[in-house]
């Protein structure tokens, strides 16, 4: 089975729903979930300049696919988490998604392009899966499909239109960036602490915690407390103080 997806302006790309997805474990290092095998910043820098696709500009940061030129296949993305930006906002609407269904893309042209990152994060409780959106009006309709890029991620498509994507388990796939996470699964406290980081990263309690809130800058000085202490999972501890970093260092000490 094969359908064409559309990209931010008019770009397209194939997808041969019985396709293998990428074989590569996500990484969620806090500012993305990157899907790619570059290990450090120059090898990123090789992988961006042998493929084609969308990729960052100076300060702009777009969600990344990259495309091997004589394959046109997908190898390789960074998709863009949501609170990163000035519209993110937060919705406690979680929209009803479609079965997954696995599948390679293709693009149609070589030719460079941009994807614009998401605006709404989407939470289910526990935080057993990240569902990001284009905008809020992306729920007003049902979704058409899920493809699953690679393992735990898939993009949302609503008519015929890519419009954002999900990262299933996402405490699993915690790591520093250029680190593969660990294939051990996370401790209850590192579930309960990602949840807790979310908190305070999103609205509204960002709001309170840049407000200087007691009571939530009390909970970000606890949170990156806990994360230091922590001895299990360290390298998925270390992601969360990363997430968390700025506002430690902006509004911590208040």
């Amino acid at each position: 089975m094969t359908m064409k997806l559309s990209f931010d302006g008019d770009w397209s790309a194939t997808v041969t729903v019985t396709d293998d997805p990428l074989p590569i474990a996500p990484r969620l290092t806090g500012d993305s979930v990157d899907v790619a095998r570059y290990a450090d910043v120059m090898e990123r820098e090789r992988f961006v300049a042998d493929t084609f696709g969308s990729q960052h500009w100076l300060w702009d940061t777009p969600d990344v696919f990259r495309f091997d030129p004589d394959s046109r296949k997908l190898v390789g993305a960074e998709l863009q988490m949501p609170y990163l930006s000035a519209y993110a906002e937060t919705s406690v609407r979680v929209p009803v998604l479609p079965a997954v269904r696995q599948g390679g893309l293709r693009a149609d042209e070589v030719r460079d392009f941009r994807q614009e990152m998401c605006t709404v994060l989407c939470r289910a409780p526990g935080d057993a899966v990240l569902i990001c959106l284009r905008d809020l009006d992306v729920l007003d309709e049902p979704l058409e499909a899920c493809i699953g890029i690679a393992p735990d991620v898939a993009l949302v498509v609503q008519h015929g239109t890519v419009v954002g994507w999900t990262l299933t388990d996402p405490a699993q796939y915690l790591a520093n960036t250029f680190t593969d996470p660990d294939p051990d699964p996370p401790s209850p406290a590192t579930r309960r602490l990602l949840t807790e980081c979310l908190d305070l990263v999103t609205t509204p309690v960002v709001d309170d915690v840049v407000d200087g809130e007691p009571a939530a800058l009390a909970r970000l000085r606890a949170a990156d407390e806990a994360l230091r202490a922590q001895r299990e999972d360290r390298h998925r501890a270390d992601a969360l103080l990363e997430l968390i970093a700025t506002y430690v260092e902006d509004y911590g000490n208040w």
